[in-house]
C-alpha cells in the first residue's frame, strides 16, 4: 500500500476542480487570493456558495478566534466577527445555511498551557454575521467530527480526560483518552440525545455525510497528541442514524489524522494530515476520495505542499483546502516556529 509523505513545502489555500474521472489528467494548478492570516489548527465549511474559515492557534495553544469569508466570485477574503469563545479543535458542520460549532479545547484559567475540553455549542448566521449560543454537549471534549443528517447534526468522537483524574485539562505529559461518543443534537428543539457509541474510539478523524449516512475516516488512536503511540489509523465506520447501528468500511489508503475532509457528488475528499514517528515529524500531501456507493477509494495526484490542522470546504466544482502546517510539530510549538503560509493555490478542471 503506497503512502504519500511530504515535509515541509508550503501550506496555503488550495482549491481542486473535479470533473469525473478526466480531471486529474486535464486540470491544472492556478494561484489564487492567499489567506490573511496564516495558520494552523483551522477549521472550514461552506454555505451559500462562500468558503468560511475558522479558528487558528498562537503559540503555545492560544485560540485566535479567526473568522473569514471567501467569496469565489470575486477571489477575496473578508474578515468576519471572531469567535464569541476562542477556542481549537472544535468541530464544525453546516446545515440549512447555518454553521454549527460544538466543544473544542481551551487554555487553564491559571497554570501551564493545556488543552481544556469545553461543552460548548453555538450557531454562526453568515448571512447576518451573528453567533448564537446553544444548548451544550452532554461530553465535554475537543478533536471530535461533526455532520449533519437528516435535520440532526451528529458529534463523533474526541479526545478528553479520564473521569477519575482531578485535573480535567489534557496535556502529553499526562494520561487522557479518545472517546467514541456519539451524541445528536436536534435545532428545532435545541436539546442533545446520546446514539450508539462508535466502535473505534478516535479523535482527529475526517468525516462526511452522504444519502443519510455518516462516515468517520482515519484519525488518532490513545489521545490527542500525535506524539501519542499507537497513533494513526486507517478505519472507515459508517453510521446509519436511522438504525443507530455501525458497520465497518473499505479502509483509507493513507492512514492519517488532522486531515480535512469535504464532500462533492455523494464523495468524501480527505486532503492532508500528520504523522510523528520516533524517526521523523511530517505532514501529510496525500488526497484521496472515498465513494460510499461503491465502498472504493481513489488516490488523487498529491496536494503541492503537504500540511495538516487545515481548513477544507467544497463549493461548486472545487474542493477549497485552506492554510494548515507544513510540519508535524513537537509539542508545544516554539515560539519562534514558522511553518504556517496563506498561499492560495487552485486545481482547475475546463469545463465540458
Amino acid at each position: 500500500m503506497k503512502r504519500w509523505i511530504g515535509i515541509g513545502g508550503i501550506a496555503g489555500v488550495l482549491s481542486l476542480a473535479l470533473s469525473g474521472a478526466a480531471w486529474a489528467a486535464e486540470g491544472k494548478w492556478v494561484t489564487l487570493a492567499p489567506f490573511p492570516e496564516p495558520g494552523e489548527e483551522l477549521v472550514g465549511a461552506a454555505a451559500g456558495g462562500k468558503v468560511y474559515t475558522f479558528q487558528g492557534l498562537r503559540p503555545v495553544w492560544v485560540p485566535k478566534g479567526l473568522v473569514y469569508e471567501y467569496d469565489p466570485g470575486t477571489n477575496t477574503w473578508s474578515k468576519k466577527k471572531p469567535m464569541p469563545l476562542p477556542s481549537h479543535h472544535t468541530a464544525v458542520a453546516e446545515m440549512n445555511g447555518k454553521l454549527y460549532f460544538f466543544g473544542g479545547f481551551v487554555l487553564p484559567a491559571s497554570g501551564p498551557p493545556a488543552w481544556v475540553p469545553i461543552d460548548n455549542a453555538w450557531e454562526y448566521d453568515p448571512a447576518a454575521d451573528a453567533w448564537r449560543p446553544l444548548a451544550p454537549m452532554p461530553t465535554k471534549r475537543g478533536a471530535a467530527a461533526a455532520a449533519a443528517v437528516n435535520g440532526k447534526l451528529y458529534v463523533i468522537g474526541g479526545a478528553g480526560p479520564f473521569p477519575w483524574d482531578t485535573n480535567q485539562s489534557i496535556h502529553p505529559a499526562r494520561p487522557h483518552r479518545s472517546l467514541a461518543t456519539v451524541e445528536e443534537y436536534d435545532p428545532a428543539t435545541n436539546a442533545w440525545r446520546e446514539r450508539a457509541p462508535m466502535p473505534t474510539a478516535r479523535n482527529h478523524a475526517a468525516i462526511g455525510a452522504v444519502k443519510g449516512k455518516l462516515y468517520v475516516i482515519g484519525g488518532r488512536l490513545a489521545a490527542a497528541f500525535i506524539t501519542a503511540f499507537p497513533g494513526n489509523v486507517d478505519l472507515v465506520q459508517e453510521y446509519d442514524p436511522g438504525t443507530d447501528r455501525w458497520a465497518l468500511k473499505s479502509p483509507m489508503p493513507t492512514a492519517r489524522s488532522a486531515a480535512g475532509s469535504a464532500v462533492l457528488d455523494e464523495k468524501i475528499y480527505v486532503a492532508g494530515g500528520e504523522l510523528q514517528t520516533n524517526e521523523y515529524l511530517a505532514a501529510f500531501r496525500a488526497f484521496e476520495a472515498y465513494d460510499p456507493g461503491t465502498n472504493s477509494w481513489e488516490r488523487l495526484p498529491h496536494m503541492p505542499s503537504p500540511r495538516h490542522g487545515l481548513a477544507v470546504a467544497a463549493v461548486g466544482n472545487r474542493i477549497h483546502l485552506v492554510s494548515g502546517d507544513i510540519q508535524s510539530s513537537i509539542v508545544p510549538r516554539p515560539p519562534n516556529a514558522e511553518f504556517d503560509t496563506g498561499e492560495h493555490d487552485a486545481f482547475e478542471v475546463p469545463s465540458r
